[in-house]
């Protein structure tokens, strides 16, 4: 079992920075990782940036790339920073923790979700 909490979202402007963090409880660590995931009303959830519990191996979506970079503090914190951010990057988004070490961009392999923390990028 695993318990996932995010936090810090907001409001921003284009251009502007931040920092999501979350933090996870029960097992972490073994096979797997946490990941980032965004969704906006209407639209299928969307991946974003994956991690190995260990911190070892990394994966970042196309569309974020060169702008976002996910990392882990210790075993159970991972942050995703975010830079550049774009009217486009306005989204929920949710960290969530996987057993399966492939198929980081597949939201179904993920077991466990937060609740997710809403970040909107103003023009």
């Amino acid at each position: 079992q695993v318990h996932l909490a995010e936090s810090g979202g907001g409001l921003v402007q284009a251009g502007d920075s931040l920092r999501l963090s979350c933090a996870a409880s029960g097992r972490t660590s073994g096979s797997g990782g946490m990941g980032w995931f965004r969704q906006t009303p209407g639209k299928a959830r969307e991946f974003v940036a994956a991690i190995s519990w260990d911190g070892g191996s990394t994966l970042v979506a196309d569309s974020v790339k060169g702008r976002f970079t996910m990392f882990r503090q210790n075993a159970k914190t991972v942050h995703l920073q975010m830079n550049s951010l774009k009217p486009e990057d306005t989204a929920v988004y949710y960290c969530a923790a996987t057993s399966v070490d492939s198929n980081w961009s597949n939201d179904r392999l993920y077991d466990y979700w937060g609740q997710g923390t809403q970040v909107t990028v103003s023009s």
